[in-house]
């Protein structure tokens, strides 16, 4: 009899345990599926971060990259 007491306590106490650890885990499955890496951290790359791996990569000429550059501000 006390055996079982003491089984009840263990277990109902820590099954709370296991459905919170159950839905933190579900969340950050889903977190991650949808892409949810989008920490402040990480930059956004701007107009100008973007031209210039366009000019660096060779895909415009200095000439574009320099009309470019003047167009958006930069």
């Amino acid at each position: 009899m006390m055996g079982d007491g003491f089984g009840m306590g263990f277990g109902g106490g820590f099954m709370w345990l296991f459905w919170v650890l159950l839905i933190i885990v579900i969340v950050w499955v889903v977190k991650a599926a949808m892409g949810g890496s989008n920490s402040p951290s990480e930059k956004q790359k701007t107009a100008l971060d973007i031209l210039k791996e366009r000019y660096a990569s060779g895909e415009i000429d200095k000439e574009e990259f320099e009309q470019k550059r003047k167009d958006i501000g930069g």
